[in-house]
């Protein structure tokens, strides 16, 4: 018997299903018993991951993905280089704090950690936090420095005197070893985009080499130039969004020119009612035009080390 709609917009047509496991229980057998379940976040993911198989298969669709930087410093690092590698999605959004960490972990070890530890003791032998990452000083900061700026020497001694985020992310990528985010993007051909290049390491060196090479420019309008050839474009669009903040807001924002997104899954930990982007829900993005009124959408609440590899079995598979 179907319950009834009681003037609540609802109408119930699939009963909830109890599931069990066993020894045997693969990811998608996993994926499929959340979306029977009809429990909490984890039907979410279930229709998460059928929006996007639904956006991989559609080939006439222009695919981005966008997340926080914090996670490069987790081994979610792998699962996104992966996916990136696999020319799943044409464009990156992400923030300098992902190239830092993509840089800095290429280069040294990061360990792990609790979020329990006391941060002042920590600060007096030398260790950063990430949540539960721990960072000593030496493999961030210096390490990043170094790197930077003898990546900057060797393009100013071959005649660069201006760059965009996306010429300066593939001139990373491809000095990096396999295996970094950056590598991937630039073996597949994909375009990183980090808007907010100036707030972390990377930018800190940016602005440091510039302090003796006044010739020598950051140039964003680069980034929007080599953007522009799909920017304005009415083709199907789709978005994985894993985190809010200016990588959230960037991929949506460009997406707007060529009519909203078709697609979009968005992976968050924000709550809607501090009126913040990173807790605004894809559905507030309709009323901006930044999502289409009959997108294909999820918005998954929890965390993004969990969710996101149940989510990428589905684009690898």
């Amino acid at each position: 018997m179907r319950y009834k709609d009681k003037g609540m917009g609802f109408r119930g047509e699939v009963p909830v299903k109890d599931y069990t496991l066993s020894a045997n229980t693969t990811i998608s057998n996993l994926i499929e018993y959340f979306a029977a379940s009809g429990g909490f976040m984890s039907s979410y993911i279930a229709e998460g991951c059928r929006i996007l198989r639904e956006m991989v298969n559609d080939r006439e669709c222009i695919r981005w993905l966008s997340f926080v930087g914090s996670l490069t410093a987790t081994g979610l690092r792998g699962v996104l280089a992966s996916i990136i590698r696999r020319g799943v999605f044409n464009y990156v959004v992400t923030t300098c704090g992902a190239i830092d960490h993509d840089i800095a972990r290429s280069l040294n070890n990061y360990y792990k950690g609790a979020f329990e530890l006391d941060d002042g003791e920590l600060r007096k032998h030398g260790l950063h936090r990430i949540g539960s990452v721990i960072v000593p000083e030496e493999n961030y900061g210096h390490a990043i420095e170094h790197f930077i700026l003898d990546l900057l020497n060797e393009l100013y001694d071959n005649g660069v005197r201006e760059i965009g985020t996306i010429e300066l992310a593939r001139e990373i990528g491809r000095r990096l070893p396999e295996g970094s985010i950056l590598r991937a993007a630039a073996e597949a051909n994909v375009d990183v985009v980090v808007p907010g290049i100036m707030d972390g390491a990377a930018g800190t060196q940016l602005w440091i080499f510039h302090t003796t090479h006044r010739d020598f420019k950051l140039n964003l309008f680069r980034d929007y130039d080599r953007l522009s050839e799909n920017l304005f474009k009415e083709v199907r669009r789709g978005g994985l969004i894993i985190g809010g903040g200016i990588s959230k807001h960037h991929l949506l924002w460009l997406n707007q020119f060529g009519g909203g997104l078709d697609y979009a899954v968005y992976i968050t930990t924000g709550n809607e009612w501090d009126g913040s982007l990173t807790g605004a829900p894809l559905r507030e993005a309709i009323s901006w035009g930044k999502l289409k009124t009959n997108a294909r959408k999820a918005t998954i609440y929890g965390d993004a080390t969990v969710i996101i590899p149940l989510l990428a079995s589905v684009l690898l598979s």
